[in-house]
């Protein structure tokens, strides 16, 4: 897989995530800056905590951490499935 379509499913992933129940498209500033995490960090609670303090900043909610180390864990595993093997 490659990297855009990598990140399609990154933002597909999360846009049905819907933390708050506004609806799909209303986490566009979000889902950018959670699809940059998912490149740079590879540990999911690491990975979960920046998700946490990335929507706790826009909407000023705490998601809890048990749901934001779920939609980690997902993220995670597309990533892993479109990195190469050798």
């Amino acid at each position: 897989m490659q990297i855009q379509e990598m990140n399609i499913q990154l933002v597909c992933t999360l846009d049905e995530w819907d933390p708050f129940q506004m609806g799909e498209g209303n986490y566009d500033t979000e889902i950018a800056d959670v699809i940059q995490a998912v490149h740079d960090i590879d540990d999911q609670e690491k990975l979960a905590r920046k998700i946490q303090a990335i929507y706790e900043f826009s909407f000023e909610q705490i998601i809890p951490l048990a749901n934001c180390k779920e939609i980690a864990e997902k993220l995670i595993s597309i990533k892993n499935s479109g990195s190469c093997q050798l």
